[in-house]
C-alpha cells in the first residue's frame, strides 16, 4: 500500500483495508479511516489522534448511520466536521451528523452560499437531501485548525469551487475534489474555473513535499510526487 513505503523508518504501522495510520510528528500517530459514501462514493475521512482518541470527520456527505457506526467502532470523540467544499455529495448529511455527534461544522466562507443550496443540488441529481448544513466556523488559509493534538494547515485551493480547501497534517493532505489520482476536479459546474484550479494545484499542492500522501474526495490516495510527474491535466511545470 502507498503509505507503507513512505512512512518514516522505525514507526510501527498497521494499515488495513479501511484506512491507514500515519505519522503526524515523531512519536505521535494519526489514524485515518476512509469511508466511501453515497451515490458518488464520496470519501469521508475519520481522522483521529491515536493518543487522545479525539478527531474530525472530513466531508460527511451521506449514509449518516454508517458514519456514526464508524465513529463508535473506532472509539473516537469527533470534535469537528470539516468540509473541503460545498458540493452536495460532500455536505448533504453534515447537519444530521452534526446533531448526532454535537460537533460544529467548519468550511471556507467562499462556499457558504453553495452549502446553503445543498437541497437544490440534491434535487438536480435526483437525490434526497438532509437538512441544510449550518456552518459554525470558518476555515481560513493562514490559520491552523487544531483538535486535541491534531494540527491541520488550511490551504485555499479555489477552482473546483470558490471555497475549496486542502487540509494538511504531517505527511497527509485531504484534498477534496481539487485533485485525484491521475485527474483533477471538474470545473464546469457553477463557480468552477479551470485556470484557477490549475494555479491552485501548482502553487499550493505541488509545493508540498513529494512524499505527501493526497487523500482525495473520490478514488484512491496518491502522492504529490506522483501527480507532479504524471497527472495529465496539471503537470508540475513551474511548481
Amino acid at each position: 500500500m502507498i503509505w507503507r513505503r513512505l512512512l518514516e523508518p522505525g514507526l510501527k504501522i498497521t494499515p488495513d483495508k479501511r484506512g491507514s495510520t500515519s505519522p503526524v510528528e515523531k512519536g505521535r500517530l494519526m489514524k485515518i479511516r476512509t469511508c466511501p459514501v453515497g451515490a458518488f462514493q464520496t470519501n469521508c475521512y475519520l481522522v483521529a489522534d491515536e493518543e487522545t482518541r479525539e478527531g474530525v470527520l472530513i466531508d460527511p456527505g451521506d449514509e449518516t448511520e454508517r458514519l456514526l457506526k464508524l465513529v463508535r467502532n473506532e472509539g473516537v470523540t469527533v470534535r469537528a466536521l470539516l468540509l473541503t467544499h460545498g458540493h452536495v455529495d460532500h455536505v448533504m448529511r453534515a447537519q444530521e451528523v452534526k446533531e448526532a455527534l454535537k460537533a460544529p461544522i467548519y468550511a471556507h466562507r467562499a462556499d457558504l452560499d453553495l452549502i446553503r443550496t445543498a437541497p437544490q443540488q440534491a434535487e438536480f441529481f435526483g437525490l434526497e437531501s438532509g437538512p441544510v448544513p449550518v456552518v459554525d466556523g470558518e476555515l481560513k488559509e493562514g490559520e491552523d485548525f487544531r483538535v486535541g493534538n491534531l494540527v491541520f494547515q488550511v490551504l485555499h485551493t479555489p477552482g473546483h469551487t470558490p471555497g475549496g480547501i486542502v487540509l494538511v497534517s504531517g505527511n497527509s493532505a485531504f484534498v477534496g475534489d481539487t485533485i485525484f489520482a491521475g485527474s483533477v476536479g471538474r470545473t464546469d459546474l457553477p463557480g468552477g474555473d479551470g485556470r484557477q484550479l490549475a494555479q491552485s494545484i501548482r502553487t499550493k499542492l505541488y509545493r508540498l513535499p513529494d512524499e505527501t500522501i493526497l487523500y482525495p474526495g473520490h478514488g484512491p490516495p496518491t502522492t504529490v510526487g506522483e501527480e507532479k510527474s504524471s497527472n495529465p491535466y496539471v503537470r508540475a511545470l513551474d511548481a
